[in-house]
């Protein structure tokens, strides 16, 4: 059964382990994802962008139907992991901060729709 809308269907294997619907479950993905993870999410995604955004955008916040709502997760995780490619050279930790492990979100197990 496909995750995400028909135009982007090349992303369903990335959709499977990025498109959480939790800020917590995407920061605990963050925290186990190696170079090569960061690397492909964001290959796979960048030239995509506009037009996932562009998708979204016919929806209210609050109100993303079901079938675009894994789209939505996976944009909100490339967001959250795009510094780790852009900044960090693609690790799982941020250089000079605190454990990542420390930071909990505050609204727990909410979903982010």
């Amino acid at each position: 059964m496909a995750l995400l809308p028909e135009q982007f269907s090349q992303l369903e294997s990335l959709a499977e382990s990025w498109a959480l619907p939790t800020e917590l479950q995407r920061s605990e993905r963050r925290w186990v994802a190696g170079p090569d993870d960061y690397q492909l999410f964001y290959e796979a995604m960048l030239p995509l962008l506009d037009e996932i955004l562009n998708y979204l955008d016919r929806y209210r916040p609050g109100a993303i139907p079901g079938a675009a709502l894994p789209l939505y997760h996976l944009a909100l995780a490339f967001a959250e992991a795009a510094p780790h490619n852009e900044l960090y050279d693609c690790s799982n930790t941020v250089p000079n901060s605190f454990d990542a492990y420390r930071f909990v979100a505050a609204h727990g197990e909410l979903l982010d729709r």
